[in-house]
């Protein structure tokens, strides 16, 4: 009898201990789907702005050549003729240009490099997310993240 009682008492508890932890894991894994969800969302909204700043990149480079060989060629004028005083402000002009335009460069490449990483960086979350995810669903066809 008083197996049968411990016995019951234990089962009591032990329900009430798994019942106690059902509403926590059901909104643990709604927070978790809410997650996914939002940095899919955000993750999209990135993807979509890759080709413009890979296309600003290639204009950005474009502009700064074009702005060196146009630097080269007033050097070249110069050195022809070193005392001509517009000769020397076109060149001073051009090498001013050339330093902005290659300014420029440098700044939409680190542009799209930093929307890269952070491309990369939501995919390794959401590939987190999905495998704590299996935790909860029981599905083992998500590969756990590297």
């Amino acid at each position: 009898m008083k197996k049968l009682f411990l016995l019951a008492t234990a089962c009591m508890l032990f329900g009430i201990a798994v019942f106690a932890q059902t509403p926590k894991a059901n909104t643990d894994s709604l927070t978790l789907a809410a997650s996914i969800s939002e940095h899919q969302l955000k993750l999209g909204k990135l993807q979509n702005e890759v080709d413009q700043k890979t296309k600003n990149k290639q204009d950005a480079a474009a502009q700064a050549q074009k702005s060196a060989n146009e630097n080269s060629a007033a050097a070249s004028n110069l050195t022809g003729s070193p005392d001509d005083r517009k000769l020397a402000r076109q060149a001073d002009n051009k090498a001013a240009d050339a330093r902005g335009d290659a300014r420029s460069s440098r700044k939409e490449t680190r542009r799209l490099n930093n929307l890269n990483s952070d491309i990369n960086d939501l995919k390794a979350k959401i590939a987190d997310e999905q495998f704590k995810m299996t935790k909860y669903t029981g599905d083992s066809t998500t590969v756990h993240p590297q």
